[in-house]
């Protein structure tokens, strides 16, 4: 790549970081796609793409690891930062430098139902380098932000793509320590529903590791609660009974949330609240961001 492409990458990635984004990176659409299933591949949704933009925000504050899981789900993601980001950065390139773009939408297939995302955000993000892979399930963990919530732009501009990160921060020494004493890690040992597992060596590296992705859904994601809720009441003998389940605490949290436009689905961060590198990480603080960059621009 010459000069001009990468000064141009670099005026995006600029871009990016002052309308939010913490982390920025690029993957190569063809090698994305090599790793993609059919139907879930960058050209299916852009036919001449040749770059693919992850993004990454910074995630909850420093209170939210404190708070109780039902509180977590409501206030501990970023995503409207992440629709800020990645919505002006495709307008962006397509006004600044002419190339097709779009961003690439962050919600499920509706040919293959609820559980399964028409792109691989995390994909993305990990090809692009601005995330790796975790013992906790599908969770990508960044060594200076810990965990990010991410986003993608896929574009017909070529760039120069990144690297996927060298070193994985997981898991923690800490945590080795703690598998070498137990046979677990912290994520494995508070995780509710146990749907993670995984052996280590001496030296830390992952020798095989298991996510129960179903389990792990049947606990946090609530898709299937609003037919659930009407066969029960179907099926109901009792008027108390069916009213109970209809308007019942349980249904009327979840209306609220689905009609609020609150997220019906998350993770329950039982994983993530007892993470060393989620919650530690150098720049994981936003209070600690903050003054980092203040220190910076008086520099």
């Amino acid at each position: 790549m010459d000069a001009d492409v990468e000064t141009s990458k670099q005026h995006l990635k600029t871009y990016a970081m002052k309308r939010g984004a913490a982390a920025f990176g690029i993957a190569d659409a063809e090698l994305v796609g090599t790793y993609a299933p059919e139907g879930h591949r960058p050209v299916d949704l852009l036919p001449n793409v040749a770059s693919v933009i992850s993004i990454g925000v910074t995630g909850p504050t420093q209170g939210t690891w404190r708070a109780p899981a039902k509180v977590m789900t409501s206030v501990g993601a970023n995503v409207g930062r992440i629709y800020r980001v990645a919505v002006g950065l495709s307008f962006h390139i397509e006004s600044h430098y002419g190339y097709r773009s779009i961003y690439c939408p962050p919600h499920v297939d509706p040919e293959f139902g609820a559980r399964l995302p028409l792109q691989s955000l995390k994909l993305h993000a990990e090809l692009a380098g601005i995330g790796a892979r975790s013992l906790a399930g599908d969770i990508l963990l960044h060594p200076d932000y810990g965990m990010l919530y991410y986003g993608s732009i896929f574009t017909e501009m070529p760039l120069p793509p990144d690297s996927p990160m060298a070193d994985n921060p997981c898991p923690a020494p800490s945590c080795l320590k703690m598998y070498q004493d137990i046979g677990q890690t912290p994520c494995q040992k508070f995780c509710p529903v146990q749907c993670l597992s995984a052996t280590l060596d001496d030296d830390g590296d992952v020798e095989e590791s298991t996510f129960d992705m179903y389990r792990c859904a049947e606990l946090c994601q609530q898709y299937e609660n609003m037919p659930t809720m009407v066969e029960q009441a179907i099926g109901a003998d009792e008027r108390l009974e069916r009213e109970e389940i209809l308007y019942g605490a349980e249904a009327q949290s979840f209306f609220y949330k689905a009609t609020a436009g609150v997220d019906t689905n998350a993770q329950c961060f039982e994983c993530m609240r007892v993470c060393p590198i989620a919650t530690q990480s150098p720049m994981s603080d936003p209070i600690r961001r903050g003054q980092l960059a203040k220190e910076e621009a008086e520099d």
